[in-house]
């Protein structure tokens, strides 16, 4: 079966793409890299030829507002029209638990209408919302540090690594569409403080972690649901403490 993957070269993509052609499909690695670019159309319908699945993971090449704005309603778009001028019978989208409890950010508000342009676009689809990755506490750092400090909310928090959440989309690839949102959370429930906390000292970050309930996430105060899958996720098996000692060791200064 031939599955094309959009954003094939990231770091979901490639794994995804690893992962299906060891099951034997043909796989289509599409990005920029590659020659397609879905914001223009430029070689979408020579990588879709003949394509029975597409799994979508693109990602917005910024986090303003407008430019996410404008990713995502672009390239989900032009990806529904061809999917459906060349007869593909599966759309596989990767998205994030919680995006439509997280309004004052633009780039959840993109993906909040990624979202629903899958599930209008008229192509049979699979939704696999994810939780926050551990590897996205990098971000959460920078986003968070005020000189010495980190201030973060204690809400509750089930991070996933991003290769569960690339197995999971692989395995949805090959499954008939569930016109309907699969969740996937990680194994173990965290504050976001204690384990942003767990990162740093893990990484030999040594600016001090301070908790502070009012502390705005991406622009929104948090409560314990803000960030938790529903009542019926998959769960992925990485744990964070054997995730983060390949993370140190990954990222170690040369």
């Amino acid at each position: 079966m031939k599955i094309v993957v959009m954003g094939g070269s990231g770091r979901v993509g490639a794994s995804v793409v690893e992962r299906l052609k060891q099951q034997g499909h043909e796989v289509v690695a599409a990005s920029r890299r590659t020659g397609v670019d879905v914001t223009t159309g430029a070689g979408l319908r020579e990588a879709l030829a003949g394509a029975a699945v597409v799994v979508d993971v693109l990602d917005a090449p910024s986090f303003e507002d407008e430019v996410a704005a404008s990713f995502f309603e672009t390239a989900t778009r032009n990806l529904l029209a061809m999917e459906a001028e060349t007869g593909v019978g599966h759309h596989v989208a990767l998205s994030i638990v919680g995006a439509e409890r997280l309004h004052a950010n633009g780039y959840f508000r993109a993906k909040l209408l990624q979202e629903r342009q899958v599930v209008a676009g008229g192509i049979p689809y699979t939704l696999l919302r994810a939780t926050q990755f551990f590897e996205f506490l990098e971000v959460v750092v920078r986003i968070a540090a005020d000189g010495e400090e980190v201030r973060l909310p204690p809400a509750l928090i089930q991070p996933v690594a991003a290769a569960d959440v690339a197995a999971t989309l692989a395995n949805l690839a090959v499954l008939k569409p569930a016109d309907a949102t699969v969740e996937l959370a990680g194994p173990d429930l965290f504050r976001l403080d204690e384990i942003v906390r767990g990162f740093m000292s893990g990484t030999g970050d040594r600016r001090r972690v301070v908790t502070d309930p009012e502390a705005l996430y991406f622009g929104t105060v948090l409560t314990d649901e803000t960030l938790m899958a529903g009542s019926n996720p998959r769960f992925g098996h990485t744990e964070f403490e054997s995730w983060l000692r390949r993370w140190a060791r990954d990222h170690q200064p040369s």
